[in-house]
């Protein structure tokens, strides 16, 4: 009997400590998730936004609101040309937002079937972006007709190269450009290097580029201004985040981001 007893006096403690190690080992598991909840890493969600070349300073400061209001959502941007960037979404290109520099660029989409019921959230005129110290002495739309001075323009397929064309039509003006570029930030980028006189970018840039470029006012710009529409789109992996971005761009909070930077109201 006493040999028996002193087996179980040695064995008891043991199997205790091998009972309670399973117990602490499977503590931090057990509480860490509930029943039928994910990791942290697999509640993440990316929110894609589509977005003209020309909204990229504002958007940024919208996403990293968003962002704050929504714990675990990262929102990516593709900043670039309204068209180029229609045509990847028609092409396919994931994405979940699209807001473009005018509603021609937007119809591409809505044309596809790929986004319903767009909302005009803001509008945007042109001003001639000069180099601090205006070189050719631009002082009017009409200076851009002389051939000495070296003019950027965006590409006609692009809102911004649309625009140009149209304020320059109504003026009755030919400008031979030394350059056509993508979007608004490259052909104000070649202001800011000094490579051209003058350019035709839209007056947010203008403003977002202080210190780097001088903006002229000219009156043609009244008959070239830009709508700018925004959706949710069709095919989007995250679509109530989605809505809720285009929500947040048309609240009032939205408004004054982009009023601040010098957008106006549709």
């Amino acid at each position: 009997m006493l040999s028996r007893l002193t087996r179980w006096a040695v064995a008891a403690p043991a199997a205790l400590i091998l009972v309670l190690g399973a117990a602490a080992c499977g503590s931090p598991e057990s509480t860490s998730a509930a029943p039928g909840s994910g990791s942290p890493a697999a509640q993440a969600k990316t929110l894609t936004v589509f977005a003209a070349a020309s909204l990229t300073g504002t958007f940024t400061d919208l996403g990293k609101t968003f962002e704050a209001a929504h714990p675990g959502t990262s929102v990516k941007f593709n900043f670039g040309s309204s068209a180029t960037l229609a045509q990847q979404i028609t092409q396919g290109a994931p994405a979940d937002v699209f807001a473009a520099a005018s509603p021609a660029t937007m119809k591409t989409v809505t044309d596809a079937s790929l986004a319903a019921a767009p909302t005009t959230f803001v509008r945007n005129k042109l001003q001639i972006a000069v180099p601090p110290d205006n070189p050719a002495k631009v002082d009017e739309l009409k200076d851009l007709a002389d051939p000495k001075v070296k003019v950027a323009l965006c590409a006609a397929q692009v809102p911004c190269g649309a625009a140009a064309v149209k304020a320059l039509d109504a003026a009755g003006l030919k400008v031979t450009p030394v350059t056509y570029e993508q979007d608004v930030k490259a052909t104000l980028t070649k202001v800011e290097l000094g490579e051209v006189d003058a350019a035709l970018v839209y007056k947010t840039d203008v403003l977002a580029a202080a210190g780097k470029v001088t903006g002229i006012v000219f009156p043609e710009a009244d008959k070239a201004i830009n709508d700018y529409p925004i959706a949710a789109l069709s095919k989007a992996s995250a679509p109530d985040l989605a809505k809720q971005f285009v929500d947040l761009v048309l609240s009032q909070q939205g408004k004054d981001v982009l009023t601040k930077a010098g957008f106006e109201g549709p």
